[in-house]
């Protein structure tokens, strides 16, 4: 069980890395004016959705998942565990909301400026501070 949940918390830790850092990118992406730039940040944002943060996101699934199997009367009764669970559902959500404003600055149809992107960046902070409480506190 124990290098289940080490693999489990490297792909957490790969898929918050690239939660935080895509929108950032977003940020610079908003501000360039040359096409020059918006080509390199398409590129960077599809590398980083697609090479890094969906498959750490599919690997986070999977060995919570597998966590949650290894024992099931422990965990499925646990408060603290559907908080945790339902959490997790919006930062997925999130990683597919980052996935339609890339392909929205991709395609030139962004509607939203370097500010909406920088406040959109800080929002998965607060849910992963949750998520570590919960897991790591348990509070109920």
């Amino acid at each position: 069980m124990s290098w289940i949940l080490a693999f489990h918390l490297i792909s957490v830790i790969c898929w918050f890395a690239g939660i935080f850092y895509l929108p950032r990118l977003f940020v610079y992406h908003a501000m360039s004016e040359d096409q020059i730039s918006k080509d390199r940040f398409v590129i960077m944002e599809r590398k980083l959705y697609r090479g890094i943060m969906t498959p750490s996101a599919i690997a986070t699934i999977i060995f919570g998942a597998w966590l949650i199997a290894t024992a099931p009367d422990y965990y499925l009764p646990m408060g603290w565990l559907h908080a945790k669970l339902l959490l997790v559902a919006l930062v997925v959500v999130y990683h597919i909301v980052c996935g339609v404003h890339m392909k929205k600055l991709k395609e030139g149809r962004n509607t939203h400026g370097h500010v909406y992107f920088r406040v959109f960046n800080e929002l998965p902070v607060f849910a992963l501070i949750a998520i570590v409480i919960l897991a790591v506190v348990k509070p109920f």
